[in-house]
């Protein structure tokens, strides 16, 4: 228990997240309304993704310079654990356009751009599927991965400023925390941050158990 107090504190913040953004009062605006509360689940889980996809490549990084199966687990299960978040994020993002914009999906460049990012993840996991040898499968994985970061963050928070957007924070069209991300909305907006990155965490330590696990029992079936 002493080292699963973060686990405990994930439960806490999604349950916190959960029943004080359906129940908080929010800015009342035209066309939002009570969409509003969308804030408290899509955005923190697109927040929660870059840091999953940032700790996957950074594990990436390391195996190149110190190749071990531990490191490419780990890799592999952040970056399995983004790809989630971001399929979670375009669906809870389009489940808000369709009651806002009056359409699931529009020719909007953020839209665009994340669906394009969330293809070139896709493609890594093909690529990991398609090398039957291990270590080769490893390696060409970790620079792959390395190179999808590097094209999916221009595309998630670069290119769509500099273009007009429907999307709040690009385009010139001002984000949420300028104009109605009110007190009390923080309030439940940054623990739901952190929670769900935590759950993201969470997500990641069982799939990297489960794949060690597996890896550990093939290779006593091999003995």
């Amino acid at each position: 228990m002493k080292n699963n107090w973060w686990k405990v504190l994930t439960v806490a913040l999604l349950l916190y997240t959960a029943v004080a953004g359906l129940l908080l009062p929010v800015p009342r605006l035209a066309i939002l309304n009570e969409t509003i509360r969308n804030l408290y689940f899509h955005v923190p889980m697109w927040f929660g993704m870059t840091i999953i996809l940032t700790a996957s490549v950074v594990y990436s990084i390391r195996y190149l310079r110190n190749p071990s199966e531990r490191l490419d687990t780990l890799s592999n299960g952040f970056a399995q654990t983004g790809i989630l978040m971001g399929i979670v994020g375009l669906a809870t993002g389009s489940l808000w356009a369709r009651y806002t914009w009056g359409t699931w999906w529009t020719n909007d460049p953020k839209l665009n751009g994340a669906a394009i990012a969330m293809l070139i993840y896709g493609a890594y996991l093909v690529l990991r599927s398609s090398f039957a040898d291990e270590q080769q499968r490893a390696r060409v994985s970790a620079i792959y991965n390395i190179f999808a970061f590097a094209a999916a963050m221009p595309l998630f928070f670069i290119l769509p400023r500099l273009t007009d957007s429907l999307h709040p924070g690009a385009g010139g069209n001002p984000a949420f925390a300028k104009y109605d991300l009110d007190s009390n909305m923080r309030l439940v907006f940054y623990p739901a941050v952190l929670g769900w990155t935590l759950l993201g965490v969470w997500i990641t330590q069982l799939s990297v158990r489960l794949s060690l696990l597996k890896q550990h029992v093939h290779e006593k079936q091999l003995a």
